[in-house]
């Protein structure tokens, strides 16, 4: 059979198209051996094989041959269930990596805004659990900065310039919004853009609130607010969200003596956790 010639399954009642080439992937598993040998498991019936075994399970085989990587749902949990399935299959590589069952598990991410109000100034400071999170969040957030004269403050300010965010560690920011004198009575206003608002606020309330719900947006629940301090009028909310694990990826190599070699390794994305 060529690589380009199109295989239909019947797996379990469900019906997937694909490839030849995207079967033999792994030419020692049965899924390739399925398209030359007589397996008494996989029976040709009106041109598709059937086999009677998991078809919801085998969508993440499918996509795992399609992609050398698997990366499953928040909410999944059959994962002993889906490495028997690999291994009946031949895919041992597969199998090998839903043996490690925690580095694909959803992971409990936690972040936390503080926010205080002190006469014309708002300060916030983030920190979150996972240094990725904070970094992307981070890339979302600028803070434009302008001065002029106490005598004009009412006028709009003629030219805002961006200021890079307070970074005291990978996981957490810094950063204010409001107006302030400076020294020589020059007025200083800070205004906070958050992409992809293309709004500059000013107003500490106002950035707040767009805040709370671009983390909403992100998929970041609220579980609690409380006053941290009653005096320095600081407020914090505490947000949690299940991140679904970075992939793992197989690489398949060309060897001597072997048509291919699967390897397992971590994938990149795996950064800053």
């Amino acid at each position: 059979m060529s690589d380009r010639e199109v295989v239909v399954l019947s797996v379990g009642g469900v019906r997937f198209v694909t490839w030849a080439s995207t079967l033999q992937q792994f030419p020692e598993s049965r899924l390739a051996r399925m398209l030359s040998d007589d397996d008494w498991e996989f029976k040709l019936v009106n041109g598709e094989f059937f086999v009677d075994r998991d078809g919801t399970l085998f969508s993440y085989i499918m996509e795992f041959l399609r992609t050398l990587q698997v990366s499953l749902p928040t909410d999944f949990s059959d994962y002993q269930r889906l490495q028997r399935e690999a291994e009946f299959y031949g895919l041992y590589p597969l199998a090998d990596l839903l043996s490690q069952e925690h580095l694909l598990k959803p992971r409990l991410e936690i972040l936390e805004v503080r926010f205080s109000l002190q006469e014309m100034q708002a300060f916030f400071r983030i920190f979150g659990s996972c240094s990725t999170t904070v970094e992307t969040l981070a890339e979302q957030i600028t803070v434009f900065t302008g001065q002029q004269s106490g005598q004009s403050w009412n006028s709009p300010f003629p030219s805002l310039v961006p200021l890079p965010l307070e970074r005291p560690s990978h996981h957490d920011m810094v950063f204010q919004c409001g107006t302030d004198y400076s020294a020589g009575d020059q007025l200083v206003a800070r205004y906070v853009s958050i992409k992809p608002d293309n709004r500059k606020l000013i107003n500490g309330t106002n950035v707040l609130g767009l805040l709370l719900d671009t983390l909403l947006k992100d998929g970041f629940r609220l579980i609690s607010t409380r006053t941290v301090s009653s005096e320095d009028k600081v407020e914090c909310y505490s947000f949690e969200r299940m991140k679904r694990a970075a992939g793992l990826t197989v690489t398949v190599s060309q060897t001597l003596g072997s048509s291919r070699v699967a390897q397992a390794k971590r994938s990149q994305a795996q950064k800053g956790k």
